[in-house]
């Protein structure tokens, strides 16, 4: 695919791929990214020494998927869920841009907080392939001590609506940490087209809430399982669930406080530690429910456990920090794929994400 550099620097993109400085591992600031292949170091998909494969470029101008003709040059996460009609849904969260550039937030980027591709790729051996795309679904007004942005971070579809749990991000911090004003759904009752915050859905950060402010959903049994830890990374994951049909009843929830389930938020107890992002499904291939996520030294871990709240096993390391430095927010594809498993990966050293197959 043919970059035109001029094109880049007639928008100023090219003084900010330049000028930027790549973070450390642990970084949270989307400003201080550099998604232009080449000039940030990138060539191809990264080979690395294990058994886990980087498959496919996901998202940006090295994508076969090219973005960048949505504004999409640069993006993070990436989580998918089936819309209950066998199509996925993928979202991502800040997303770089050219245009007018957000100087007020300290970045020359334009942005967008959310963004939503739908795809029928139900085999993702080459690659996952987008059909549509829905950008910026629920805007942010990114301003820094207000919101700076609007971020997914998981989703499921139940009785025909679509329901993402966004977080209001209040600002960056550093090593990985960052304030919020609250978690909350969002829901769209037209495949994803449209979507609606539900105000009486919000968790503020405080009063035991703080420790759901990013989510992740799974379904068994009748009910709907919300994962959840404090913002940022390196956080203990708690866990909650409700019946499906009220997952947007805040009041209808039970957390577990390491023996029962109970009502009151403020008995919840850790069931992980030291996560981040996390993404959890069923395997038929182990017979056990799966969770991706890093780990405080950054390496990207899977464990297993028999039931939604556990017991967790051990961490066993997917991709050892040092192999792939900036890597974060592994999310699950939602399709069974046998032996292996695939997920997305954001690498912050090209803001980006990839494709990943590792064996179980």
């Amino acid at each position: 695919m043919k970059r035109s550099l001029a094109t880049l620097v007639k928008a100023g993109a090219c003084v900010a791929a330049l000028s930027l400085v790549l973070t450390n591992p642990a970084s949270a600031d989307p400003n201080n990214i550099n998604p232009i292949p080449g000039i940030n170091g990138w060539n191809g998909l990264p080979q690395l020494p294990g058994p886990t494969r980087a498959v496919f470029q996901m998202t940006g101008m090295d994508s076969p998927n090219q973005t960048e003709k949505v504004n999409m040059l640069g993006t993070d996460l990436g989580i998918m869920w089936d819309d209950g009609g066998g199509r996925m849904l993928t979202a991502f969260g800040d997303s770089a841009g050219l245009g007018m550039p957000n100087l007020f937030a300290g970045s020359w980027w334009a942005w967008s907080s959310n963004m939503l591709f739908r795809s029928t790729t139900k085999d993702p051996a080459q690659g996952i392939h987008f059909d549509s795309v829905v950008p910026n679904p629920l805007p942010s007004p990114k301003i820094p001590g207000v919101e700076i942005s609007l971020i997914p971070t998981a989703g499921i579809s139940s009785g025909g609506t679509q329901y993402m749990s966004m977080m209001s991000v209040r600002e960056w911090g550093a090593h990985g940490k960052w304030s919020t004003n609250f978690s909350t759904l969002a829901a769209s009752g037209d495949g994803g087209q449209t979507w609606t915050q539900l105000p009486t859905t919000r968790r503020a950060n405080v009063d035991g809430y703080e420790n759901f402010q990013q989510n992740a959903f799974v379904k068994h049994d009748g009910f709907i399982y919300r994962y959840g830890t404090p913002a940022g990374r390196d956080n203990p994951g708690f866990i909650s669930r409700a019946a499906e049909p009220e997952i947007a009843d805040i009041d209808a929830y039970e957390y577990w406080d390491g023996t029962a389930w109970k009502r009151d938020v403020r008995a919840a107890a850790p069931i992980v530690g030291g996560v981040a992002e996390q993404s959890v499904m069923w395997n038929e291939h182990l017979g056990r429910f799966v969770m991706l996520t890093t780990d405080p030294f950054n390496s990207v871990v899977l464990r297993t456990a028999p039931a939604p709240e556990g017991p967790w096993s051990e961490p066993r390391v997917l991709i050892a920090a040092p192999e792939l430095p900036t890597a974060y927010a592994p999310m699950i594809f939602p399709y069974q794929t046998g032996s292996d498993l695939y997920f997305l990966l954001t690498v912050h050293s090209q803001y980006n994400v990839l494709l990943m197959r590792t064996p179980l």
